[in-house]
């Protein structure tokens, strides 16, 4: 069996009871988790398929994190102390809290805690069984209202959607992006003057035609006839639905598409609101930005390499002559020299990952060695400060050792770099179920909430940040992909003057496990 709970408790010949469970609490409609008190920060070991599908993460996103992160930036909540308090006391807890699915969606929580213990009366294990009560804690609050004030309220409602309806067809007109109204039968009702100057039409030309007849037919798109005919009706918005055609008279655009149902009162229920973007110059001059860094990247690499080469003669030539001072100046100019061809390197994959050429060669490995010798890099590198490695997996994992490795170097580099004023940095090994997973910890500068939404983003730079430290902000984004390659996930916990927690967990597959067993 996978799952590190299951695992560790079938030494009782009790595996096919034990099995039997499982697939019980896989199948039930209610979520369940299981987190080990035994590991750091109580990570989440198990989780049901209810789990998932109640909060819109995936299994490989939700195993090895702690249960606060369903709260996202809410975490001021009376019921997060409670379980605090229930965790720390190893007591049981029922509470009502607000969380949110990945996409942001608030739902309302029934949190049932249990704690478990072994036979020697220690605390190993939590159960945390979950409800969705959104539906009632909605009729709840309706129920509160007070019907002496809802014949107000719907007066002021109706006078309300007056005034927005004006509001909003100001906007509609002032918007710099085009905007188009239709009607359930396709019908374009209204577009905004953004959408006829981009388009060079005019509103006798649009509006009331059928979308599909406009311009003799230029816009009759399949990816806009499957956006409007297929995936609109299903309810669920459009968001950034990539479109390019070649018009007639305006010639090939590359257009992002966001399209919502407006369900409002009386006879705006049902339109569809189209907006679009017109990236075509966006995308030409990130396209641009790309090659200029390949073609760059390309033609630096080789006269690097050959300067490097000429610096390690004159570093011989030197060496006979026992002239210090010279040896010195080559010997800081060769760490300069390999500085810039790490940037370089991370220049070309950058280049590499937009272009889709970005390889990861799988071999097995030690994943312990590969950490060990990521810190033992850093040591000499940074002798100043003490990275203590605490835990480890044991395990041998299939995988790119050298770019995990460049994985480990640049968030333990992060860490003693935004750090400056302390000198101990913690990497935090274990297994978590199926999953290896390390935390590089620092006590440095932090990072806003805001700021830890983009921090993976190709050339962000947190704003304190960039005023302080050199760089350009393609470190964590090149990180960040490595993940993504071998199937793995990436997050930040941080807070401003606290220091930063950067982990990662790596799913390991059947035969990581069985060599790991042997």
């Amino acid at each position: 069996m996978n799952d590190g709970f299951f695992s560790g408790i079938t030494h009782q010949n009790l595996e096919q009871d034990f099995k039997l469970l499982k697939a019980a609490l896989d199948a039930s409609v209610t979520g369940i988790i299981i987190t080990d008190n035994g590991l750091p920060d109580n990570p989440i070991i198990y989780c049901n398929k209810a789990f998932e599908d109640m909060t819109g993460y995936q299994r490989s996103e939700i195993i090895g994190r702690n249960c606060r992160f369903l709260q996202k930036d809410d975490r001021e909540q009376a019921a997060r102390y409670q379980l605090g308090e229930a965790v720390a006391n190893g007591n049981d807890a029922v509470v009502e809290i607000r969380n949110y699915k990945k996409d942001g969606t608030l739902f309302w929580n029934e949190l049932y805690l249990s704690p478990i213990y072994n036979d020697n009366g220690q605390l190993t294990y939590f159960v945390g069984v979950q409800h969705d009560i959104t539906l009632r804690k909605r009729a709840e609050e309706e129920l509160k209202a007070n019907q002496a004030e809802m014949e107000q309220r719907v007066e002021d409602r109706t006078r309300s959607l007056r005034e927005k309806e004006e509001y909003l067809s100001s906007i509609f007109e002032t918007i710099r992006e085009s905007l188009m109204v239709l009607s359930p039968e396709l019908k374009v009702l209204t577009v905004n003057h953004d959408f006829i100057k981009t388009f060079k039409v005019s509103k006798e030309e649009t509006e009331g035609k059928q979308l599909y007849e406009l311009g003799n037919g230029q816009w009759d798109i399949p990816e806009l006839r499957r956006l409007l005919e297929q995936v609109l009706p299903t309810n669920n918005p459009v968001v950034d639905f990539e479109v390019s055609h070649d018009f007639p008279h305006i010639g090939k655009k590359l257009m992002l598409l966001n399209a919502h149902r407006i369900e409002l009162e009386g006879e705006y229920k049902d339109r569809i609101l189209i907006a679009i973007e017109d990236i075509t110059d966006k995308r030409e001059i990130e396209q641009r930005k790309d090659d200029f860094l390949s073609i760059a990247s390309h033609e630096l690499k080789t006269p690097l390499t050959t300067v490097k080469g000429y610096v390690q003669v004159m570093d011989k030539l030197v060496a006979k002559t026992g002239d210090e001072k010279l040896h010195n100046a080559i010997e800081k100019t060769s760490v300069y020299i390999d500085r810039l061809n790490n940037l370089i390197t991370e220049l070309l994959d950058v280049s590499r990952i937009q272009s889709g050429k970005f390889k990861i060669y799988k071999e097995p490995f030690s994943f312990d060695n590969m950490v060990q010798n990521a810190v033992n890099s850093l040591h000499q590198a940074s002798p100043s400060h003490h990275i203590n490695v605490i835990g480890e997996t044991g395990i041998e994992i299939v995988g790119d050792e050298a770019h995990l490795e460049q994985v480990m170097i640049n968030l333990l580099s992060n860490a003693i770099k935004y750090s400056p004023d302390e000198k101990e940095v913690d990497v935090q090994l274990s297994v978590v179920s199926n999953f290896v997973k390390v935390s590089v910890s620092d006590k440095g500068l932090g990072i806003s909430r805001e700021e830890q939404k983009r921090i993976f983003d190709r050339f962000y730079r947190v704003g304190n940040i960039q005023q302080k430290f050199p760089g350009m902000g393609i470190g964590l984004y090149i990180c960040s992909e490595i993940i993504k390659n071998h199937g793995g996930n990436l997050w930040v916990e941080s807070e401003p003057g606290k220091g930063s927690s950067f982990s990662f967990t790596l799913p390991l597959t059947k035969s990581d496990l069985e060599e790991d067993a042997k």
